[in-house]
């Protein structure tokens, strides 16, 4: 038996791996597990249009009905189907971050999380099984418009709007020409933020740079940020899950930097656990510790962060690349919601700059080697098997090599073929210097 859904859903290159005739069958299976009315979203790739369309023949196929809610950011489709009692589920097509060749298909369940490893391998099932014969009943699609005031009403409910709109603060905005263009700047602007767009035309092959919202591809919004006058960077991924900061003085501000002051701001309102991945750095778990809180660590995945979530009543979490989770909204990443309360944390708090200067400093290097499934199953086995000195080994996701003074990481992507390999430590020199030296044993690994 074959599998479909990585650690994101399914992704794969238009047309070679993301074919209609994949994403029909992906919508016939989905549709047999969820055997109701389904909604379904893209963000702006030109792909999506046909991958949609696809998927909504293979849900009408099952006997589904289908809501189509045109161009949305992923937390939106995913709260329009918790907030609707008839919907039963959601498919979202997007490939997230990854380029525009790319795209994929990301199914949420009745309660607007992303489906679990669980059900996703229902669908599996369903998609490889020789039986292939449709439903008697043939279902029907429909457009549907609203789902964006519906989402950006409920975000600004969850926090202090009246101290958010009488601060009149500036932003500037980097929709990276993706899902947050349907929502970002209504959101700002029902909060009374002054704000200066970038990249805010949908027009699907993210023509001003790739989606993925690194120090690296936002260049523009961080010289539009040193030249003064605002407030804060804001910049989302391609569905608008993710959100990654820049400060008033224009310094990018990492994932994790933002994860560990919202779940500051967050355990100053009430005391309680914040859970995120074995991948975030160790400033974290400092911060939380520090104001009374606690740390649950997770495998990798905003799946499973929301799971874990909900079963330790969690009143905060998320993932070191931005992807924030809160559960006074929902279960899942929520680009909207990090923007909202980054906001509200400026207004209480003071400058993000000023903020940033307050938390503990650790420094992480990034690696990642090109790796098929076959070299990433070697690593993985290899490093398992070997003894490192000083180092205690965490395999929550991956393999984790703690160290007296650091952590190395050692995990195969769910999505690209990549094996990643993250180094930290609060000695610059040594976190680069010991992720340099797992990145030629990695490579001598795959020689071998």
């Amino acid at each position: 038996m074959g599998r479909l859904f990585g650690t994101n859903g399914i992704r794969g290159v238009v047309n070679e791996d993301m074919t209609v005739e994949l994403a029909s069958r992906v919508g016939r299976a989905a549709g047999k597990f969820m055997g109701g009315m389904v909604a379904i979203a893209s963000d702006t790739r030109v792909s999506g249009d046909m991958i949609k369309q696809a998927v909504s023949a293979g849900l009408m196929a099952s006997g589904c009905n289908v809501v189509d809610l045109g161009v949305l950011p992923t937390p939106a489709l995913q709260y329009f189907v918790k907030t609707r009692t008839e919907i039963v589920g959601g498919v979202m097509i997007t490939a997230s971050h990854n380029p525009p060749k790319f795209n994929g298909i990301k199914c949420v369940s009745s309660d607007g999380t992303e489906m679990s490893r669980e059900d996703e391998e229902t669908i599996e099932d369903n998609y490889f099984s020789k039986d292939q014969s449709d439903s008697a009943k043939t279902g029907r699609v429909w457009k549907e418009s609203g789902a964006d005031e519906l989402y950006v009403n409920a975000v600004i409910s969850n926090v202090d709007a009246d101290a958010i709109r009488a601060a009149n603060l500036t932003a500037v905005l980097d929709c990276a020409n993706g899902a947050a263009c349907a929502t970002a700047p209504l959101l700002l602007k029902r909060l009374n933020v002054r704000a200066k767009t970038l990249n805010a035309d949908p027009q699907g092959e993210f023509p001003g740079h790739n989606s993925e919202p690194t120090e690296e591809n936002l260049k523009d919004l961080i010289d539009t940020m040193k030249k003064g006058g605002s407030d804060i960077g804001i910049a989302h991924d391609g569905d608008a899950d993710r959100t990654v900061f820049v400060t008033e003085k224009g310094d990018f501000v990492s994932g994790d930097k933002s994860l560990a002051l919202i779940a500051r701001s967050e355990l100053g309102k009430s005391k309680g656990l914040i859970v995120t991945p074995v991948s975030s750095s160790s400033m974290v778990e400092e911060v939380v510790l520090a104001v009374g809180g606690k740390v649950k660590y997770t495998a990798v995945g905003s799946p499973i962060v929301a799971r874990a979530m909900i079963e330790s009543e969690a009143i905060f979490g998320g993932e070191e690349n931005g992807g924030l989770i809160f559960p006074g909204m929902q279960y899942c990443r929520d680009g909207a919601m990090a923007v909202a309360k980054m906001l509200e944390a400026i207004v209480k708090n003071g400058p993000l700059s000023k903020q940033i200067k307050t938390l503990p400093v650790y420094h992480t290097f990034k690696f990642k080697l090109e790796a098929d499934t076959e070299e990433k199953d070697k690593l993985m086995k290899t490093f398992a098997k070997e003894k490192y000195e000083g180092a205690k080994k965490d395999k929550t996701d991956g393999i984790k090599l703690v160290f007296d003074d650091g952590w190395v990481l050692l995990r195969p992507s769910g999505t690209e073929p990549i094996f990643r390999i993250y180094s930290e430590s609060k000695d610059k020199s040594l976190a680069k210097k010991r992720g340099e030296e797992f990145v030629d044993l990695a490579k001598s690994y795959i020689s071998k």
